[in-house]
Parts: C-alpha cells; sequence; structure tokens
C-alpha cells in the first residue's frame, strides 16, 4: 500500500488511524471498504472525506482517481 508523501499538506496517516479508531464501527467499515475499492491508503479516504465536507469544490471519490505520487 502506498505511503503518504512527506508534506505538511496532507492527514498523516498516523492521525488518520487515530480518526478512524474513534469513529463508530459502520463509518469505520464503509471508509475502509471506499480505501480497498479504490485502491488507496485509508489516509487518503479520510482526507477525501474531511475535504468534501469542508469545501464542496475539493477533490472527492467521484472527480478521479487523484494520484499519490
Amino acid at each position: 500500500m502506498p505511503t503518504q508523501p512527506p508534506t505538511d499538506e496532507h492527514l498523516s496517516p498516523e492521525l488518520a488511524n487515530q480518526l478512524l479508531a474513534g469513529l463508530p464501527e459502520k463509518i469505520r467499515s464503509a471508509l475502509e471498504a471506499r480505501a480497498q475499492a479504490m485502491n488507496y491508503p485509508v489516509w487518503a479516504i479520510v482526507e477525501m472525506a474531511i475535504a468534501g465536507y469542508l469545501d464542496e469544490e475539493a477533490l472527492s471519490f467521484v472527480d478521479c482517481q487523484p494520484r499519490l505520487d
């Protein structure tokens, strides 16, 4: 599974995992399933979900398959 590029502009994998651990099982499972279906790391899916909530013009699941490199 790809790792997150080193940057301060993205959610860290560690923080994403902490966030996932605090979510209800149904939501956590859905995010993990989406990550698996898109072949993306779960941190990227969590980041897209948050960004989509905060900014309707942000990159979302339906936009494209964004590159992680």
